[in-house]
């Protein structure tokens, strides 16, 4: 496992994506019940952009960055996820990072928990010592797709699956699809939100297709293209596949999506769109 994000960390592909999750976290807290987070290739939680890995790809200058300094930074399709960030930055410093984990645990209330999977040595000593005493928080270094079979459904009966892999496999996506299918068959009340690359339209058509066979139900994808998609592998933009969405996602997800647009996008080619890949 070669992958790190924090040489990407704050980049376009996670600013959109963690906007999202912040719409999928404020709704499961309407209700008092309590909820559980499960996230399962949680990295370091926590990012310094003025370290080394972040200011070598200096990705982030087009992400958090930009946006920060735009008058998008007030829209109020981001006010949750603007919430987080700026909190964060009060905490840890002016360079500071939430990373999906961080962004949930900010957004828990005293009866919420969080489990966050992380395979890497390094970055799961980073992320244990991101909780260190948080009573919250569960750090585990385990494969999280072994969290995925082993550890649902949670207690609470309420919660949000997080899946972000590196894709450094081939068959990633047919993994996806298959851990996806067992997941739901586990834990059939659960949100689950998929975090992808958009590179070659091909690939993200089989994605697509294999979720639509796969039986799974009530699917929608969120796609984000900061630019027209290419023969190549470059990154053009990223998406979220949410199973079992809230009601108010499509509209929430759509509003950020575009507030988001003119900000990160690459000129008019641009584009965002929600897609259902199953219905309920």
């Amino acid at each position: 496992m070669n992958y790190r994000h924090a040489f990407h960390a704050g980049n376009f592909a996670d600013v959109v994506k963690h906007a999202l999750v912040c719409h999928l976290v404020e709704y499961l807290k309407r209700k008092d019940k309590p909820f559980r987070v499960i996230d399962t290739h949680a990295g370091c939680g926590l990012y310094d952009l003025g370290a080394d890995e972040a200011s070598r790809t200096g990705e982030h200058v087009e992400g958090i960055t930009r946006l920060m300094a735009s008058p998008a930074w007030d829209d109020p399709s981001l006010a949750s996820y603007r919430g987080v960030v700026e909190k964060v930055r009060e905490a840890f410093g002016a360079q500071a990072y939430p990373g999906s984990p961080m962004i949930a645990r900010r957004l828990l209330r005293r009866q919420d928990r969080l489990s966050a999977y992380e395979l890497h040595p390094e970055d799961a000593r980073r992320l244990a010592a991101t909780f260190a005493g948080d009573p919250h928080v569960k750090a585990i270094e385990l494969d999280g797709w072994l969290a995925l079979g082993a550890h649902l459904p949670p207690k609470e009966k309420r919660g949000l699956v997080l899946i972000d892999p590196p894709f450094e496999e081939s068959d990633e996506i047919e993994r996806i699809v298959e851990g996806l299918r067992r997941a739901t068959q586990r834990w059939p009340g659960g949100i689950y939100a998929v975090w992808y690359p958009i590179k070659q339209r091909a690939r993200l058509e089989r994605f697509h297709q294999l979720l639509r066979e796969s039986g799974i139900r009530d699917v929608v994808a969120a796609d984000f293209y900061r630019e027209p998609l290419r023969a190549d592998e470059r990154l053009v933009g990223s998406g979220l596949v949410v199973v079992n969405p809230p009601y108010t996602f499509r509209d929430e997800a759509s509003a950020t999506m575009k507030t988001l647009l003119p900000v990160l996008g690459s000129g008019s080619a641009a584009n965002c769109g929600i897609l259902a890949l199953a219905a309920e």
